[in-house]
This record gives structure tokens, sequence and C-alpha cells, in this order.
């Protein structure tokens, strides 16, 4: 089974083209950087993933995706090659996007000011900042935002139970 899921930050934004012909395809091409779970020597490291998004999941990624925004992929991971321009044959691993979601909220996003800085394979990404905790609990009509819409408190126990 080739099945691959990843959680990071973009490192740019994403490289958009189209395909020629009839139907022109959407090619969206990005780099995540993945935090590594364990630190050496006190740095925390990240992982460079290369990755494309085809049709749909590609126009998605031109028209949501930007630098440092926090996603979750899953998809599959394709090995290929080609001859460059001096001769040389060069390998590539892509990860190819089937699925590709927020991993955090737009207020968490807006506050985010850490950057990547490639080098050699390794980045020294910050750590995320823990949101703030709410100073009072808002009153039952009162709406409460979760970053994404507005959901009025307390709507579970008014709707009907099926």
């Amino acid at each position: 089974m080739n099945k691959v899921v990843l959680m990071g930050r973009l490192t740019r934004n994403p490289d958009v083209r189209y395909s020629q012909g009839e139907k022109a395809t959407c090619v969206a091409r990005y780099t995540l950087a993945v935090n590594r779970r364990f630190r050496r020597d006190g740095e925390q490291d990240a992982d460079f993933i290369n990755c494309v998004a085809f049709g749909r999941q590609g126009e998605f990624a031109e028209k949501y995706l930007k630098q440092g925004t926090k996603i979750v992929i899953s998809g599959r991971i394709q090995t290929g090659s080609y001859t460059n321009r001096d001769g040389v044959k060069v390998y590539t691993t892509d990860v190819v996007v089937e699925e590709q979601d927020f991993a955090e909220s737009k207020a968490a996003a807006s506050s985010y000011t850490g950057g990547y800085q490639q080098q050699g394979g390794y980045a020294n990404a910050p750590e995320p900042q823990a949101a703030p905790a709410p100073t009072s609990r808002p009153a039952p009509s009162e709406a409460v935002s979760d970053g994404f819409m507005t959901i009025p408190e307390g709507i579970e126990e008014e709707l009907p139970f099926i």
C-alpha cells in the first residue's frame, strides 16, 4: 500500500501551471516543511517534501494556499527520473496529493510569523504559538467563532435528535 499523510507548512507559494491540450489540467507544485518529531543538538529539524497536486486539488492550492499555510495532506509517493540539460540523469521523489486540508484556523495562521530557511535539507522551524485562552465564556445567545465559521453556542441542544 502506498499511502502518505503529512502535516507541515508551505515553504513558498505553489507553482501553478496548466497542461496543454483540449482539456487543460491544473498542476500545482509546492514544498512542505514537515517538522521532525525529535530534536538533535537542541535544534528542531524539518524535512522538505516536494508535493504535486493535479486537477481540482491543484486549483484549490492555487486559490487558497500560500507560503506559511499549515496543511495536512494525504496521497502517494511517486518516483521518477529525467535527463537534465547537462545529460545527467536526475531521480525525483514527489508526493502526489489526493487530499489536502487546512491544519489551523485563519486566526492562528494570520498570527504565525515564522519562516523557513532551507539549508542542506534541514531548517530551524520555530515552535507553533499556542492560541491564547479565552478570558470569559460567552452567553448562550452570543456566537462563538472557531476560525472558519460562526457557530451559535448551544446549537446541538436546539436540533431535533434523528
